[in-house]
């Protein structure tokens, strides 16, 4: 197979155009084209008044050496590169004959299930612990906190099969390095599962929420079908961890021997995937008493925006805005501020909506939701400021290493302080972006009719009494929005919505592995996705679930791994 790379072509262009800019690009006659398919579609909109689609397209054709050749200085015409996943090994029919535990996995969002379908097609018949429901149990207790308020702790946006990712725009991309291709081996899990095959070829591939639903369930159905186990409402309170002999005269090794859930039951495990999520508190928590090595790191605090839907389409799209292939325009923005914070747009979801994520009784945090059609009146997304480790040091802490868990204090406190601010009731609070840069008090909507359930409650974000941010996170937000309407024209609108706050953009620390995927100090013990902090999104999640699967299932096989 050859592939063909930036293939452009017009936004309307007829069906036959394609096969025609094939055979042009090669130079060959139409009937020595013997098969195509599009790998990548992307569009390119700098020039909004004349949008073009640009292909990635895999071919087979008749002579095939002798096209190359022909063509070597052609940097966008080369050979097709493999992307079929291969498994590293399989357990052969006997593995279980001698009782020996069988790997478990911690959580079961995009890595957990990518994890336990890797050890599943394996033969190694993981067991998997969910401290939540069944998605569609969980989308009840969901729909429990935006219609009435209701907080179910352990089963909601973050807790509960599916994961996060779930409850979000369903993105399918990520910027991650991919030699093995391993993206393609999640999407191909995806279509599998009833996902649309347009994910395999669309340049921003996404699902939605509601039929990420199902694609869920059928994916569990598969790694039960292989021998797995999931377990839902089964948290994790503790771990076993057993002192061993120092090995060439290093420190003593420890080794993870079993788990405690919260029913008592104590479950032997010497190979344990924690795929907590980034909202796994306690986990963290009960992980530090343990003395698991764990480390603070970065993450953005901010609030979510709303626009208009078609303001974000004309601005980015212009006259063609609403076309069925371009769909509901996104962004990605980014500003540098004075006072040395970048701010930038995170997790932005066209045609959706501003969701209720919390896990916690008496804290508000926001996050963004759209379903496969994009059809939503209001754009959102997040504009959050990036923060350190030396932001959140608690108790006048100036120097020193910073506690892990002080990260998780502090988005604990602006969780707390949006609560209040909101009024109570998980209603969030809320202000108009024009008032927010004038520094004044919201009091009536505009335009924009914010999307958050259970409901917004308009105030001051920036008052100096309860400010509902850091002032540096503040200062950087405001001086940003009249900057990015510089690039998204319409997006300092006054009547735009900022809704608070937005705290858990990623892991406040990580759970630190070596190169063999498991824990700095524990073995048997592996650390992996967002939780962990070597992950942001569906799709780099699950790749670093596949990749922690691998490590465990050669550790247990006794294969070696490159």
């Amino acid at each position: 197979m050859l592939r063909i790379t930036e293939l452009r072509l017009p936004l309307d262009h007829p069906d036959a155009a394609l096969r025609a800019a094939v055979v042009s690009r090669l130079n060959i006659a139409d009937a020595a084209l013997k098969a195509f398919t599009v790998f990548r579609r992307a569009w390119d909109a700098r020039k909004k008044t004349a949008i073009v689609l640009s292909y990635t397209v895999d071919c087979e054709v008749d002579g095939e050496a002798d096209v190359l050749a022909r063509l070597a200085g052609d940097n966008h015409v080369r050979p097709s590169p493999d992307t079929r996943y291969r498994s590293i090994g399989h357990a052969p029919a006997d593995f279980y004959a001698a009782a020996r535990p069988r790997p478990v996995v911690v959580g079961f969002g995009p890595c957990g299930i990518f994890a336990a379908l890797i050890l599943a097609q394996m033969g190694l018949r993981p067991i998997v612990l969910e401290r939540g429901k069944p998605v569609r149990e969980r989308t009840k207790d969901t729909w429990g906190l935006w219609r009435q308020g209701v907080l179910n702790p352990e089963s909601n946006v973050q807790f509960g099969e599916g994961g996060a990712g779930t409850f979000s725009d369903g993105k399918l991309w990520s910027q991650i390095s991919d030699p093995r291709h391993l993206t393609r081996k999640v999407l191909a899990e995806f279509v599998k599962a009833g996902a649309p095959e347009e994910i395999l070829f669309v340049a921003k591939p996404h699902i939605g929420t509601f039929r990420l639903v199902g694609m869920v369930e059928k994916m569990r159905a598969e790694i039960e079908a292989l021998g797995g186990e999931v377990r839902f409402q089964q948290q994790v309170t503790d771990v076993l961890i057993e002192d061993g002999p120092p090995q060439g005269g290093g420190p003593t090794t420890r080794h993870i021997r079993g788990l405690t859930l919260a029913s008592g039951e104590q479950l032997d495990a010497d190979h344990v995937v924690l795929a907590l999520g980034h909202s796994a508190r306690d986990t963290f928590a009960m992980l530090q008493r343990r003395g698991v090595f764990l480390e603070a790191k970065p993450f953005s605090v901010g609030f979510r925006v709303e626009h208009p839907q078609g303001v974000i389409d004309r601005a980015r799209f212009g006259p063609s805005a609403g076309h069925p292939i371009l769909g509901a325009a996104d962004y990605k923005l980014v500003h540098h501020a004075k006072n040395g914070r970048g701010v930038y747009s995170f997790c932005m979801c066209p045609g959706g909506t501003v969701v209720a994520a919390t896990s916690e009784e008496e804290r508000v945090v926001t996050n963004g939701m759209s379903q496969y059609s994009r059809n939503e009146r209001n754009a959102n997304a997040g504009i959050v400021v990036g923060i350190n480790p030396a932001d959140y040091r608690q108790d006048g802490q100036t120097q020193g290493a910073v506690n892990p868990l002080d990260g998780v204090a502090f988005q604990r406190l602006w969780e707390t302080r949006a609560y209040e601010l909101g009024g109570g009731g998980y209603q969030a609070p809320g202000q108009l972006l024009g008032d927010f840069i004038k520094r004044q008090r919201s009091a009536v909507l505009g335009r924009v009719e914010p999307s958050y359930k259970p409901g917004v409650q308009l105030t001051d974000l920036a008052d100096p009494k309860r400010p509902s941010l850091p002032s540096y996170a503040l200062d950087a937000i405001r001086e940003a929005l009249p900057a990015f309407e510089r690039q998204i024209k319409g997006f300092s609108m006054p009547d735009a919505v900022l809704t608070g706050v937005e705290t858990r953009t990623s892991s406040p620390l990580r759970i630190t592995r070596g190169r063999d995927m498991q824990s700095l100090n524990v073995q048997g013990l592996y650390p992996a996705g967002e939780g962990a902090g070597y992950a942001g999104g569906i799709m780099s999640a699950g790749v670093d679930g596949i990749e922690a699967a691998e490590a465990l299932g050669a550790h247990l096989l006794g294969l070696a791994r490159t």
